[in-house]
């Protein structure tokens, strides 16, 4: 069975984002070996120089890595990443499971985002839209797909 990490800068606050994970956890349990891991997100002060806020991104990436399995294929959710659809992510998980990476680890930045040399290191640099999400969201939006392509690649119905 496929293990997965997704690491995540900034914690879940809204108790409408924690239900919304909590449920696509419990359906990913068929799926795969889910672990979330939630990292702070550097302090910065209200209006940061891109200096302060390079110098935060690359503190939060070094927790990152200490973080990262040994091995695993590491997805960077970025918004100048690759597109894909469901279908594709599903064949790419796939095949990358196929190949005997038996380890994805997913990277969501917070508010800043993610350090270009972590992303620049991934596997894949993946994009769920061109617009702009909140780091929150793009958790409970990446466990979805994440379970859809799952889903798809085993055969399931859940994709219509």
């Amino acid at each position: 069975m496929l293990s997965v990490r997704l690491i995540c800068v900034g914690k879940l606050k809204e108790k409408f984002y924690r239900e919304a994970c909590a449920e696509y956890e419990k359906r990913l349990k068929g799926y795969c070996k889910l672990d979330i891991v939630e990292l702070s997100e550097q302090r910065l002060p209200d209006r940061p120089s891109q200096a302060q806020i390079a110098a935060a991104l690359a503190k939060e990436a070094d927790t990152i890595r200490a973080k990262l399995p040994q091995g695993s294929a590491v997805i960077a959710m970025c918004i100048e990443g690759k597109a894909q659809s469901s279908e594709q992510l599903a064949q790419t998980l796939d095949s990358w499971m196929g190949s005997g990476t038996s380890q994805v680890c997913v990277l969501i930045g917070g508010s800043y985002g993610l350090d270009d040399a972590l992303k620049r290191s991934a596997a894949l640099r993946l994009s769920m839209s061109p617009m702009t999400f909140p780091h929150h969201l793009a958790r409970v939006m990446v466990l979805e797909q994440l379970y859809r392509a799952l889903n798809i690649a085993a055969g399931g119905k859940y994709h219509k």
